[in-house]
Protein backbone atom coordinates (compact mmCIF):
# COMPACT_ATOMS: atom_id res chain seq x y z
CA UNK A 1 0.00 0.00 0.00
CA UNK A 2 1.30 3.49 -0.69
CA UNK A 3 0.34 6.98 0.51
CA UNK A 4 1.56 10.47 -0.37
CA UNK A 5 3.33 12.40 2.35
CA UNK A 6 1.87 15.67 3.59
CA UNK A 7 5.32 17.21 3.76
CA UNK A 8 6.62 19.36 0.92
CA UNK A 9 10.32 19.15 1.74
CA UNK A 10 12.37 17.54 -0.97
CA UNK A 11 14.14 15.37 1.59
CA UNK A 12 10.91 13.69 2.66
CA UNK A 13 9.60 10.52 1.12
CA UNK A 14 6.56 10.95 -1.11
CA UNK A 15 5.86 7.20 -1.21
CA UNK A 16 5.37 4.87 1.74
CA UNK A 17 5.03 1.12 1.18
CA UNK A 18 3.78 -1.01 4.04
CA UNK A 19 1.77 -4.21 4.58
CA UNK A 20 -1.98 -3.79 4.64
CA UNK A 21 -3.38 -4.79 8.02
CA UNK A 22 -6.78 -5.92 6.78
CA UNK A 23 -6.82 -9.33 5.01
CA UNK A 24 -10.01 -8.26 3.19
CA UNK A 25 -8.31 -5.39 1.40
CA UNK A 26 -8.55 -6.05 -2.35
CA UNK A 27 -6.26 -3.22 -3.47
CA UNK A 28 -8.63 -2.43 -6.34
CA UNK A 29 -7.27 1.09 -6.63
CA UNK A 30 -3.72 -0.27 -6.90
CA UNK A 31 -4.78 -2.91 -9.41
CA UNK A 32 -6.22 -0.16 -11.61
CA UNK A 33 -3.06 1.93 -11.13
CA UNK A 34 -0.96 -1.06 -12.28
CA UNK A 35 -3.27 -2.04 -15.15
CA UNK A 36 -0.43 -1.64 -17.66
CA UNK A 37 1.60 -4.18 -15.70
CA UNK A 38 -1.32 -6.62 -15.82
CA UNK A 39 -1.43 -6.34 -19.61
CA UNK A 40 2.35 -6.77 -19.75
CA UNK A 41 2.13 -9.97 -17.68
CA UNK A 42 -0.70 -11.27 -19.88
CA UNK A 43 1.39 -10.71 -22.99
CA UNK A 44 4.43 -12.29 -21.34
CA UNK A 45 2.52 -15.41 -20.28
CA UNK A 46 0.96 -15.88 -23.70
CA UNK A 47 4.21 -15.37 -25.65
CA UNK A 48 6.50 -17.28 -23.29
CA UNK A 49 4.31 -20.38 -23.02
CA UNK A 50 5.36 -21.89 -26.34
CA UNK A 51 8.47 -19.81 -27.01
CA UNK A 52 11.26 -21.71 -28.79
CA UNK A 53 8.86 -24.48 -29.84
CA UNK A 54 8.51 -25.63 -33.43
CA UNK A 55 4.74 -25.28 -33.70
CA UNK A 56 4.34 -22.35 -31.29
CA UNK A 57 0.73 -21.17 -30.73
CA UNK A 58 -0.56 -24.10 -32.81
CA UNK A 59 -0.32 -26.14 -29.62
CA UNK A 60 -3.42 -24.27 -28.42
CA UNK A 61 -5.25 -26.08 -31.24
CA UNK A 62 -3.35 -29.38 -31.38
CA UNK A 63 -3.73 -30.25 -27.69
CA UNK A 64 -7.57 -30.12 -27.48
CA UNK A 65 -8.01 -31.68 -30.94
CA UNK A 66 -5.77 -34.68 -30.18
CA UNK A 67 -7.35 -35.10 -26.74
CA UNK A 68 -10.82 -35.04 -28.32
CA UNK A 69 -9.81 -37.71 -30.84
CA UNK A 70 -8.50 -39.91 -28.01
CA UNK A 71 -11.72 -39.42 -26.04
CA UNK A 72 -13.78 -40.41 -29.09
CA UNK A 73 -11.80 -43.63 -29.54
CA UNK A 74 -11.56 -44.65 -25.88
CA UNK A 75 -14.76 -43.44 -24.27
CA UNK A 76 -17.21 -43.34 -27.19
CA UNK A 77 -16.10 -46.15 -29.49
CA UNK A 78 -14.62 -48.59 -26.96
CA UNK A 79 -16.46 -47.81 -23.71
CA UNK A 80 -19.70 -46.84 -25.45
CA UNK A 81 -20.42 -43.84 -23.23
CA UNK A 82 -23.27 -41.80 -24.77
CA UNK A 83 -22.80 -38.16 -25.73
CA UNK A 84 -26.28 -36.83 -25.13
CA UNK A 85 -27.45 -37.01 -28.73
CA UNK A 86 -24.84 -34.65 -30.16
CA UNK A 87 -21.77 -35.57 -32.29
CA UNK A 88 -19.05 -36.99 -30.08
CA UNK A 89 -16.42 -34.51 -31.34
CA UNK A 90 -18.61 -31.55 -30.36
CA UNK A 91 -19.58 -33.09 -27.02
CA UNK A 92 -16.03 -33.83 -25.86
CA UNK A 93 -14.54 -30.59 -27.17
CA UNK A 94 -17.27 -28.53 -25.50
CA UNK A 95 -16.31 -30.04 -22.16
CA UNK A 96 -12.58 -29.81 -22.81
CA UNK A 97 -12.47 -26.09 -23.63
CA UNK A 98 -14.14 -25.27 -20.32
CA UNK A 99 -12.08 -27.78 -18.35
CA UNK A 100 -8.80 -26.63 -19.93
CA UNK A 101 -9.57 -23.05 -18.95
CA UNK A 102 -10.22 -24.02 -15.33
CA UNK A 103 -7.24 -26.36 -14.98
CA UNK A 104 -4.85 -23.88 -16.65
CA UNK A 105 -6.00 -21.02 -14.40
CA UNK A 106 -5.79 -23.19 -11.28
CA UNK A 107 -2.32 -24.62 -11.89
CA UNK A 108 -0.92 -21.24 -12.98
CA UNK A 109 -2.43 -19.37 -10.02
CA UNK A 110 -1.26 -22.08 -7.60
CA UNK A 111 2.38 -21.28 -8.39
CA UNK A 112 2.06 -17.50 -8.03
CA UNK A 113 4.35 -17.21 -5.01
CA UNK A 114 6.82 -20.02 -5.67
CA UNK A 115 7.37 -19.14 -9.34
CA UNK A 116 7.82 -15.39 -8.79
CA UNK A 117 9.94 -15.22 -5.66
CA UNK A 118 12.80 -13.58 -7.56
CA UNK A 119 10.44 -10.86 -8.81
CA UNK A 120 8.64 -10.22 -5.52
CA UNK A 121 11.94 -9.71 -3.71
CA UNK A 122 13.11 -6.91 -6.01
CA UNK A 123 10.19 -4.61 -6.73
CA UNK A 124 6.82 -3.73 -5.23
CA UNK A 125 3.52 -4.17 -7.01
CA UNK A 126 0.19 -5.66 -5.86
CA UNK A 127 0.87 -9.40 -5.66
CA UNK A 128 -2.67 -10.16 -6.73
CA UNK A 129 -1.65 -9.01 -10.21
CA UNK A 130 0.22 -12.29 -10.82
CA UNK A 131 -2.66 -14.79 -10.40
CA UNK A 132 -5.07 -12.31 -12.01
CA UNK A 133 -2.86 -12.05 -15.09
CA UNK A 134 -2.83 -15.87 -15.35
CA UNK A 135 -6.63 -15.92 -15.48
CA UNK A 136 -6.69 -13.27 -18.21
CA UNK A 137 -3.91 -14.83 -20.32
CA UNK A 138 -5.65 -18.22 -20.23
CA UNK A 139 -8.77 -16.46 -21.48
CA UNK A 140 -6.92 -15.92 -24.76
CA UNK A 141 -6.25 -19.65 -25.16
CA UNK A 142 -9.89 -20.34 -24.28
CA UNK A 143 -10.96 -18.00 -27.08
CA UNK A 144 -8.78 -19.90 -29.57
CA UNK A 145 -10.11 -23.30 -28.51
CA UNK A 146 -13.69 -22.04 -28.40
CA UNK A 147 -13.27 -20.83 -31.99
CA UNK A 148 -12.18 -24.35 -33.00
CA UNK A 149 -15.33 -25.71 -31.34
CA UNK A 150 -17.50 -23.27 -33.32
CA UNK A 151 -15.76 -24.25 -36.57
CA UNK A 152 -16.42 -27.94 -35.92
CA UNK A 153 -20.05 -27.18 -35.10
CA UNK A 154 -20.34 -25.21 -38.35
CA UNK A 155 -18.93 -28.20 -40.24
CA UNK A 156 -21.61 -30.49 -38.81
CA UNK A 157 -24.33 -27.96 -39.61
CA UNK A 158 -23.23 -27.44 -43.23
CA UNK A 159 -22.03 -30.90 -44.25
CA UNK A 160 -23.63 -33.37 -41.82
CA UNK A 161 -26.98 -31.53 -41.62
CA UNK A 162 -26.75 -31.65 -37.83
CA UNK A 163 -29.05 -29.41 -35.85
CA UNK A 164 -27.99 -27.94 -32.53
CA UNK A 165 -30.70 -26.70 -30.19
CA UNK A 166 -29.27 -23.32 -29.22
CA UNK A 167 -31.03 -22.13 -26.10
CA UNK A 168 -31.78 -18.70 -24.76
CA UNK A 169 -29.01 -19.22 -22.22
CA UNK A 170 -26.25 -18.37 -24.71
CA UNK A 171 -25.75 -15.05 -22.92
CA UNK A 172 -24.86 -17.12 -19.82
CA UNK A 173 -21.54 -18.21 -21.35
CA UNK A 174 -19.51 -15.12 -20.28
CA UNK A 175 -21.14 -15.38 -16.86
CA UNK A 176 -20.16 -19.08 -16.62
CA UNK A 177 -16.57 -18.21 -17.53
CA UNK A 178 -16.51 -15.56 -14.79
CA UNK A 179 -17.65 -18.12 -12.21
CA UNK A 180 -15.06 -20.65 -13.39
CA UNK A 181 -12.36 -17.97 -13.25
CA UNK A 182 -13.44 -17.13 -9.70
CA UNK A 183 -13.26 -20.77 -8.63
CA UNK A 184 -9.84 -21.27 -10.20
CA UNK A 185 -8.44 -17.95 -8.92
CA UNK A 186 -9.69 -18.50 -5.37
CA UNK A 187 -8.49 -22.10 -5.16
CA UNK A 188 -5.20 -21.14 -6.81
CA UNK A 189 -4.55 -18.36 -4.29
CA UNK A 190 -5.21 -20.75 -1.39
CA UNK A 191 -2.85 -23.37 -2.79
CA UNK A 192 -0.23 -20.75 -3.65
CA UNK A 193 -0.27 -19.46 -0.09
CA UNK A 194 0.03 -22.98 1.33
CA UNK A 195 2.92 -23.93 -0.96
CA UNK A 196 5.05 -21.23 0.67
CA UNK A 197 5.46 -23.60 3.64
CA UNK A 198 4.38 -26.93 2.17
CA UNK A 199 6.14 -27.45 -1.16
CA UNK A 200 4.62 -30.94 -1.49
CA UNK A 201 1.41 -29.34 -2.72
CA UNK A 202 3.19 -28.32 -5.92
CA UNK A 203 3.71 -31.99 -6.72
CA UNK A 204 0.13 -32.90 -5.86
CA UNK A 205 -1.69 -30.16 -7.76
CA UNK A 206 -1.32 -31.59 -11.29
CA UNK A 207 -2.21 -35.08 -10.06
CA UNK A 208 -5.25 -33.75 -8.21
CA UNK A 209 -6.48 -31.73 -11.20
CA UNK A 210 -6.31 -34.81 -13.44
CA UNK A 211 -8.35 -36.82 -10.95
CA UNK A 212 -10.90 -34.03 -10.57
CA UNK A 213 -11.66 -34.17 -14.30
CA UNK A 214 -13.15 -37.65 -13.88
CA UNK A 215 -15.42 -36.33 -11.13
CA UNK A 216 -16.68 -33.67 -13.57
CA UNK A 217 -18.97 -34.40 -16.56
CA UNK A 218 -16.34 -33.68 -19.18
CA UNK A 219 -16.24 -37.12 -20.83
CA UNK A 220 -19.79 -38.16 -19.93
CA UNK A 221 -23.16 -36.41 -19.65
CA UNK A 222 -24.67 -35.95 -16.21
CA UNK A 223 -27.64 -38.07 -17.30
CA UNK A 224 -25.25 -41.02 -17.67
CA UNK A 225 -24.38 -40.95 -13.96
CA UNK A 226 -26.21 -43.41 -11.72
CA UNK A 227 -28.71 -41.65 -9.44
CA UNK A 228 -26.89 -43.15 -6.47
CA UNK A 229 -23.68 -41.29 -7.31
CA UNK A 230 -25.11 -38.16 -8.93
CA UNK A 231 -25.14 -36.13 -5.65
CA UNK A 232 -21.38 -36.69 -5.35
CA UNK A 233 -20.78 -35.46 -8.90
CA UNK A 234 -23.02 -32.44 -8.34
CA UNK A 235 -21.12 -31.64 -5.14
CA UNK A 236 -18.33 -30.60 -7.47
CA UNK A 237 -19.17 -26.93 -8.28
CA UNK A 238 -17.68 -27.35 -11.77
CA UNK A 239 -20.27 -29.98 -12.77
CA UNK A 240 -23.25 -27.59 -13.01
CA UNK A 241 -21.10 -25.06 -14.86
CA UNK A 242 -20.06 -27.51 -17.59
CA UNK A 243 -23.63 -28.78 -17.89
CA UNK A 244 -24.89 -25.20 -18.13
CA UNK A 245 -22.27 -24.42 -20.80
CA UNK A 246 -23.39 -27.40 -22.90
CA UNK A 247 -27.03 -26.58 -22.34
CA UNK A 248 -26.51 -22.99 -23.50
CA UNK A 249 -24.44 -23.93 -26.54
CA UNK A 250 -25.87 -27.29 -27.61
CA UNK A 251 -29.26 -27.49 -25.93
CA UNK A 252 -28.36 -30.74 -24.13
CA UNK A 253 -27.54 -31.46 -20.53
CA UNK A 254 -29.11 -31.50 -17.11
CA UNK A 255 -29.21 -27.97 -15.81
CA UNK A 256 -31.17 -26.12 -13.11
CA UNK A 257 -30.92 -22.63 -11.64
CA UNK A 258 -30.49 -24.21 -8.20
CA UNK A 259 -27.37 -26.05 -9.31
CA UNK A 260 -25.98 -22.88 -10.89
CA UNK A 261 -26.69 -20.97 -7.68
CA UNK A 262 -24.73 -23.58 -5.74
CA UNK A 263 -21.72 -23.06 -8.03
CA UNK A 264 -21.98 -19.28 -7.60
CA UNK A 265 -22.01 -19.57 -3.79
CA UNK A 266 -19.00 -21.92 -3.90
CA UNK A 267 -17.11 -19.50 -6.15
CA UNK A 268 -17.84 -16.57 -3.83
CA UNK A 269 -16.83 -18.56 -0.74
CA UNK A 270 -13.61 -19.86 -2.30
CA UNK A 271 -12.71 -16.41 -3.64
CA UNK A 272 -13.22 -14.77 -0.23
CA UNK A 273 -11.16 -17.45 1.48
CA UNK A 274 -8.46 -17.16 -1.16
CA UNK A 275 -8.23 -13.38 -0.75
CA UNK A 276 -7.89 -13.64 3.04
CA UNK A 277 -5.25 -16.39 2.91
CA UNK A 278 -3.35 -14.73 0.05
CA UNK A 279 -3.23 -11.34 1.80
CA UNK A 280 -2.06 -12.86 5.09
CA UNK A 281 0.78 -14.78 3.47
CA UNK A 282 1.73 -11.87 1.21
CA UNK A 283 2.82 -9.74 4.16
CA UNK A 284 5.65 -12.04 5.27
CA UNK A 285 6.13 -14.78 2.70
CA UNK A 286 9.57 -13.45 1.67
CA UNK A 287 10.77 -14.19 5.21
CA UNK A 288 9.52 -17.78 4.89
CA UNK A 289 10.93 -18.67 1.49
Amino acid sequence: MYKKSKWNDKDEWNLVIKPESSPWYLKLDELWHYRDLILLFVKRDFVALYKQTILGPLWFVIQPVLTTIMFIIVFHKVAGIPTGGVPSAVFYLSGLVVWNYFSSCLTASASSFSANTHLFGKVYFPRLIVPLSKVLSNLVSFGIQFSILLIIMLYYILFEKERFNFSGYLFFIPFILAIIAGLALGAGMIISALTVKYRDLVLLINFGVNLLMYATPVIYPLTFVNEKYKPFVLANPLSPLIECFRYALLGVGEFTITQLGYSILCAIGIMMTGIVVFNKVENNFMDVV
